[in-house]
């Protein structure tokens, strides 16, 4: 069976080939061998700025994300996002929240929104249109049921998933992964990566 999705990875993990570099390696491999194609963004090596918070972009009307004052990798990457059918979006938790660099790279996604200076709060752009799926992954320290749950995370992937347009298939969220430096995915979660990386191909 062969498919003609593109999936677009965003990965905001620090670390090279740690727990969420695994679980993204074994999901495309899944769909690489279902007929996918995939992309990997690594935001650790992409040109990314931080938000000037001016809303230049979110003051352009339309359902195309606004464009950016700022001349780095965001145009880009947004066009990658718009030619995408799916998304695996991934960051650790970090002191209760997801990485700096997946933050930073959502406080620019303030693209997809409308937000006049006169109104109280913004529209997404995406809102009303035909949603595409994203699957989730995320890890911390304490065990994966209190980690999913009392910290940040598992929320902040959900609302980037939304404001792009997609809708979660579900969020592999990994516990207890600091007890080793280089600590390995179990096989248990390994299939769960993979099962659930076929939901996107739906």
């Amino acid at each position: 069976m062969t498919h003609s999705n593109n999936i677009l990875v965003i990965n905001g993990s620090y670390r090279d080939d740690g727990i969420t570099d695994q679980a993204i390696e074994i999901a495309i491999a899944q769909l690489q061998q279902s007929g996918a194609k995939t992309e990997v963004i690594n935001l650790r090596d992409y040109p990314i700025e931080f938000c000037l918070n001016c809303r230049e972009c979110a003051m352009q009307p339309g359902e195309t994300p606004g464009r950016c004052v700022l001349d780095d990798g965001m145009q880009a990457l947004i066009d990658k996002i718009e030619a995408s059918q799916a998304y695996i979006l991934a960051a650790p938790t970090n002191f209760g929240s997801i990485t700096a660099l997946f933050k930073r790279f959502m406080e620019r996604l303030v693209a997809y929104a409308y937000w006049p200076w006169d109104q109280p709060y913004p529209g997404f752009r995406k809102e009303r249109s035909a949603r595409k799926k994203a699957m989730l992954i995320s890890s911390s320290a304490a065990p994966a049921l209190f980690g999913r749950w009392l910290y940040g995370s598992s929320r902040q992937l959900r609302m980037t998933a939304k404001i792009i347009g997609a809708d979660p298939v579900g969020t592999l969220f990994t516990g207890m992964i600091s007890r080793q430096k280089h600590q390995r995915l179990a096989q248990q979660t390994a299939d769960k990566a993979r099962a659930m990386a076929l939901k996107l191909l739906g």
